[in-house]
């Protein structure tokens, strides 16, 4: 028992949010890009992808039986076993011709084992570590993360396009479901092996333990006050207001983002291969993303959230306008092209660290653990409901009318934010303990 309670932070943490980020990230954006290049229409790819944030969005419900049943270990090393399951399940589907229903079935398992994961590694950091090392790790954790991020959008994507130029296995023609079956093998059998190791790499902190069970009334109980309270907060639908639609526009152009980049210049997309869109969308975006949001965390640190409210939420709208002037122009330059994901990616990451930090403000009292969550819920359904109509609505309009669109949709934004109420003291000197 000693070794376990003295085992390093760094034997597990980095890995279990690189773990914990990579679920996330393919299915969310691994999915869309695939399934553009297999020819699904963009109405089917924003609708269907849509519904995966839905496990995100109401992880609430099910984090009391996370919190009761067994142990946080033994939740993290079973969702992780179903998530490399997944992997594996659409990396057998892909060359099928029901790959398409049958790919989704398994995206759903790995959401809903994702979401639960979530609950169960946020929940065992808080149990493995004090409240100093909480604190000290909490930048590294966030750092893999987006180093997940980066391996998953960038370099998987990366992989995929050689693939898709390749013959394999002497071929002799390319086969991109075939090469897109190949990337995802490669990525259910590294994910095994995190889970594999992370089978005796975590520590058992004497706190995680499973609890006596006396109904399932005991394992909900107080879980009616605390959806209560959340409700009777002071101006809550000021509150739900800024939380849904504040990346209203995003959610939208987020969707739309990769199929723009790869879609043929005939219909009015930028024509990239799938490996351009790995280095510029997953690779280079994610890196300025990352920089925003560190920027943006920083900075709210010196001077409290109010006073970065305003140019954050200006931040993670305008520069939306670089894909209006993409779609109207239609440049060659590769560069230029790098060079305006890059300005959108680092103004999105400025200014989603007021998003987090208002649901934060808003979560504090009696209950705020479960606050935070029923606002991270919230804010998943601001992203699902417009991405599931943002295809649709491309496809009718064309991508530059919905680039302009976009914009539009930013507006409720800028309303919210003048109608909400933010003490100035808020932010300054406090430690954020977010992803």
């Amino acid at each position: 028992m000693s070794k376990t309670k003295t085992r390093s932070p760094w034997a597990w943490i980095p890995s279990l949010y690189f773990a914990e980020g990579i679920p996330y990230v393919v299915v969310m954006t691994v999915a869309v890009i695939m399934y553009k290049k297999l020819g699904i229409s963009n109405t089917d790819i924003a609708l269907y992808t849509s519904w995966l944030y839905l496990p995100w969005m109401i992880k609430p419900l099910w984090s009391p039986v996370v919190d009761i049943l067994k142990s946080k270990r033994w939740w993290i090393v079973s969702m992780q076993l179903l998530i490399g399951a997944g992997l594996a399940g659409v990396a057998f589907t892909v060359p099928t011709t029901f790959f398409f229903q049958s790919t989704l079935a398994f995206f759903w398992l790995m959401a809903f084992s994702s979401a639960t994961h979530d609950i169960a590694a946020d929940g065992f950091y808080m149990y493995a570590l004090d409240t100093h090392k909480q604190a000290y790790f909490v930048g590294i954790r966030s750092t893999f993360y987006r180093l997940a991020m980066i391996t998953g959008q960038g370099l998987l994507i990366i992989l995929a396009g050689y693939f898709e130029t390749t013959k394999l296995f002497g071929a002799s023609e390319v086969n991109i479901p075939m090469a897109w079956s190949l990337t995802f093998f490669i990525l259910a059998a590294s994910f095994l092996v995190i889970c594999f190791y992370h089978k005796f790499a975590l520590p058992n902190p004497p706190d995680d333990e499973e609890r006596e069970v006396k109904s399932i009334s005991h394992v909900f109980d107080g879980f009616g006050e605390t959806i209560s309270t959340f409700f009777m907060k002071k101006d809550i639908w000021k509150i739900l207001g800024l939380i849904l639609v504040y990346r209203l526009g995003e959610s939208q152009l987020v969707k739309m983002a990769s199929p723009f980049l790869l879609d043929p210049k005939e219909v009015g997309g930028l024509g990239l291969t799938t490996s351009d869109v790995g280095l510029v969308y997953g690779t280079i975006g994610i890196i300025f993303l990352t920089i925003g949001g560190i920027l943006g965390g920083y900075l709210a640190s010196k001077n409290g959230l109010k006073y970065w409210l305003w140019p954050m939420v200006i931040a993670i709208n305008l520069p939306n306008l670089v894909y209006v002037y993409l779609s109207y122009a239609l440049p060659e330059s590769f560069y230029l092209i790098c060079a305006s994901v890059a300005v959108e990616q680092f103004g999105y990451g400025f200014g989603f660290t007021a998003y987090m930090l208002y649901q934060i403000y808003v979560s504090e009292g009696k209950h705020k653990t479960a606050h935070f969550a029923f606002c991270t819920g919230l804010m998943a359904a601001g992203m699902m409901f417009p991405g599931m109509i943002s295809g649709w609505i491309q496809e009718t309009i064309g991508y530059q009318h919905f680039f302009v669109w976009v914009m539009i949709c930013t507006i409720p934004s800028f309303i919210m934010v003048k109608l909400i109420h933010v003490d100035p003291k808020f932010g300054i000197k406090t430690e954020k303990n977010e992803k």
